[in-house]
């Protein structure tokens, strides 16, 4: 709370920390200062083993478990409830580095054509959520939260209210600016008659506020009606950030820009996009140059 962290991060980290302490209770273990470095190497096992509960986690996902399990006990020495830090010296275990995937131009323009096949209030919202999230990069949590008010069409601009509680205005394309005014003027103020009055941007069909998973089941639609893959090649939310970034780049925008307009804390977050970019030069240049094979 103290970090500012979000809603589901820390609704996440309360999970990792409700199955760490259950772990403990069926070693035997029932006060932190019984913990040792061991009970918390043999956690992390766990974890990436699984049992008859549990699936094996991924390195990401036990890295995480671990990273609230070392929280909690680097919180534990600092208030004295402990004699050290027994977790100190467990390291999470390092995930894959993997490159996002990206939309070529075409098939972004492909999935927001089928977005617009819907008819209605409900067609204009869904074309307005993809085309916002295309053009801002902003995430799904940041497009969910947004109000009425947090966007000027005049300007071309959105205020979006991203992770740690920061704040970041960000410019909107003409494109994005027509297809949310198109919903605000024809498509929500019907939805938003059958609710109880909310300031979101974008609204559930019952005139409440859109939550994650509907702009997810929004994006998943409008996806398979343009033929995008499913499985490892599924769209998401994040994939029309990931294509935001990586046009941009393409485009000739500088990294340190471009980690402005996607929120990040740091421009090493960023920095995975120009491997992005390299991998495309990369294909390009196999397929372009004579002597390339």
């Amino acid at each position: 709370m103290e970090r500012g962290l979000a809603a589901n991060t820390l609704a996440s980290y309360r999970r990792d920390l409700d199955r760490y302490l259950a772990a403990l209770a069926a070693r035997g273990v029932a006060d932190l200062a019984e913990v040792t470095t061991g009970d918390v190497a043999a956690h992390l096992a766990a974890l990436r083993e699984g049992d008859g509960t549990h699936p094996p986690l991924s390195a990401a996902s036990a890295a995480r478990a671990v990273s609230a399990v070392r929280g909690l006990h680097r919180f534990a020495h600092a208030e004295r409830l402990t004699a050290t830090d027994v977790a100190r010296d467990v390291a999470p275990p390092t995930p894959p580095r993997r490159l996002p995937r990206a939309l070529s131009v075409a098939e972004v323009e492909r999935l927001l054509a089928a977005a617009r096949t819907v008819d209605g209030p409900l067609g204009l919202r869904d074309a307005a959520l993809l085309e916002f999230l295309y053009g801002t990069g902003a995430r799904i949590s940041e497009a969910t939260g947004a109000a009425v008010d947090d966007v000027d069409l005049a300007e071309g601009l959105v205020r979006l209210h991203g992770k740690g509680g920061r704040t970041r205005v960000v410019p909107v394309g003409g494109y994005a600016v027509a297809a949310v005014e198109a919903w605000l003027v024809r498509g929500r103020p019907a939805l938003a008659a059958r609710g109880r009055g909310t300031p979101a941007l974008f609204l559930n069909g019952r005139g409440g506020p859109l939550t994650r998973q509907g702009a997810w089941g929004i994006l998943r639609a409008a996806a398979a009606r343009a033929g995008l893959g499913g499985g490892a090649r599924a769209v998401s939310p994040h994939t029309l950030r990931h294509s935001y970034a990586t046009h941009l780049l393409d485009g000739g925008a500088d990294l340190r820009t471009v980690q402005e307009l996607l929120g990040h804390a740091s421009v090493t977050t960023t920095q995975v996009y120009t491997l992005v970019t390299v991998e495309r030069l990369r294909e390009v240049y196999a397929m372009s140059h004579p002597r390339a094979r």
